[in-house]
C-alpha cells in the first residue's frame, strides 16, 4: 500500500516560512495526483495547492504568490513552500494522493477530498501575530 508521511511542521511568526514535506512510499509517484489539504475546525478541509503527473501546479486563490507546490520524482517526495504566513493559515497541513495504474492530471476536481483516495497524517502549522 501507500502510505504517506508529511514533515515540516512549526510554529513561526506572522510573515515567516515553512517547508512542509510529504514522503511518499510507491513505486509509481511520478504518475500521481498530489495536493496540500488543510484542517480547521472552523473552515473544514480546504485544498491549498494541488501537482499532478506532469508536474503543473495549481493554486487555491488564497495560496498564490505565497505558497508554492513541488515535488522531486527521484527522492517520491512532493513539498509546499510557504511563504508570508499570516495566522489564517494555521491549520492541519495534509498530502493527499491519487493514486492510479496510470499518469494523473489535475483538473478541477483537485479541491474535492474524497477524488483522492490516499492520506498522511498531517503536520500542524500555527502562525502567531
Amino acid at each position: 500500500a501507500v502510505t504517506l508521511e508529511e514533515s515540516g511542521g512549526d510554529s513561526v511568526e506572522t510573515g515567516g516560512s515553512l517547508t512542509l514535506s510529504c514522503k511518499v512510499s510507491g513505486d509509481s509517484f511520478s504518475s500521481y495526483c498530489m495536493a496540500w489539504f488543510r484542517q480547521t475546525p472552523e473552515k473544514g478541509t480546504e485544498g491549498v495547492a494541488a501537482i499532478g503527473s506532469g508536474g503543473s501546479p495549481t493554486y487555491d486563490d488564497s495560496a498564490k504568490g505565497r505558497f508554492t507546490i513541488h515535488k522531486d520524482d527521484a527522492k517520491k517526495t512532493l513539498f509546499l513552500q510557504m511563504n508570508s504566513l499570516q495566522p489564517n493559515d494555521t491549520a492541519v497541513y495534509t498530502c493527499a494522493a491519487e493514486v492510479r495504474p496510470y499518469n494523473c492530471y489535475i483538473g478541477s476536481w483537485w479541491k474535492t477530498p474524497v477524488q483522492f483516495n490516499t492520506w498522511g497524517q498531517g503536520t500542524r502549522v500555527t502562525v502567531s501575530s
